[in-house]
């Protein structure tokens, strides 16, 4: 375990460059007083490491030096092969230089990690649109990857849910990012950093004009924070019911998570009929409506009073289209 925690340390100087003993700490999540020790271990194998003093200071390795220390192990191989992700790479137009690359890993390998890298392809496989859901057409997405990679304005035409629907904007396009299979694009807007659909973008066009990427730009925090504040954003109240505890255990089939996930920790013990208070968050009136309506006549709406209104409404609008039978005499 410790030899590996060194290897890990020489390499993360050899790619990072300089690095503070906190960077490091939390890099190996280990202690700093742990990279003190391991610093003085690797000086004592010969391996130049020095210290700069002062606030900008840190740890580097001695100009030039380059570890041999690259070799694979069995696990490691396994998941570069499990990493390689085909669908997503040849959406943005990387399935060439994908499948070069797995054959030159293959080749670089010996015989048993490559082996072992190939029973990986053959038994793991990553599907990531939901389900229900065909791919969207995302015709600007390789070109909007290569100015990614290049650090290059674009133009875009894009359309939104609000009014003015189709609206033009020049962006700084910092990543793209797949979720539920569905393509963003992370870009600065102004002195403001936005996501759009990239399903969304009509017409798009790179400028030759580059742009200082942010240095400290995180995107994959980012995009972890955005989603939080999105969710948190999205559902503005909420509605009080009872359901069955039959639907409460169907919700996170049905519902998206945040609803089925609230729902659950706010649920009450269920009475002697099997029937539970709870509340689920929603959108709106107009979506709470259409959700909760998925659980038929297992659910009922106790606030707000729109909300219950609206499914008094749809009840009786189902009673006349389906009217009760007459019954024989």
């Amino acid at each position: 375990m410790r030899a590996s925690r060194l290897v890990s340390l020489l390499l993360l100087l050899q790619t990072r460059g300089r690095m503070t003993a906190p960077e490091l700490a939390d890099a190996l999540e280990v202690s700093v007083r742990t990279v003190y020790r391991d610093v003085e271990s690797l000086n004592a194998a010969g391996v130049p490491v020095y210290a700069d003093r002062g606030p900008v200071g840190g740890y580097q390795l001695l100009d030039g030096y380059r570890t041999r220390l690259t070799g694979l192990t069995r696990e490691e191989a396994e998941t570069l092969f499990l990493a390689g992700v085909p669908g997503p790479a040849a959406e943005l137009g990387l399935r060439d230089v994908l499948a070069t690359a797995e054959l030159k890993l293959r080749a670089a390998l010996p015989r048993e990690l490559r082996d072992h890298g190939g029973r990986v392809r053959d038994r793991f496989h990553l599907d990531a649109p939901s389900w229900f859901r065909a791919p969207e057409p995302t015709p600007h997405l390789a070109a909007l990857a290569e100015a990614v990679w290049r650090d290059r304005l674009v133009e875009v035409r894009y359309r939104r849910w609000k009014t003015p629907r189709e609206v033009s904007r020049t962006l700084a396009p910092l990543g793209v990012v797949l979720k539920a299979g569905r393509w963003y694009l992370v870009a600065r807007a102004g002195e403001d950093i936005r996501t759009y659909r990239v399903g969304a973008i009509l017409d798009l066009a790179v400028r030759d004009e580059g742009f200082d990427r942010p240095a400290d730009f995180d995107l994959a925090e980012f995009w972890r924070s955005w989603t939080d504040r999105y969710e948190r954003s999205v559902y503005r109240t909420e509605a009080t019911v009872r359901m069955t505890s039959m639907a409460l255990d169907r919700m996170p089939y049905i519902f998206p998570p945040a609803m089925a996930r609230a729902a659950r920790d706010a649920a009450g013990a269920p009475d002697d009929t099997g029937w539970l208070g709870t509340r689920v968050p929603i959108e709106s009136i107009k979506h709470g409506h259409t959700e909760l309506l998925k659980l038929g006549a297992e659910v009922e709406v106790l606030d707000p009073p729109e909300l219950r209104d609206r499914f008094v409404e749809t009840a009786h609008a189902l009673v006349s289209l389906y009217p009760r039978p007459a019954v024989g005499l």
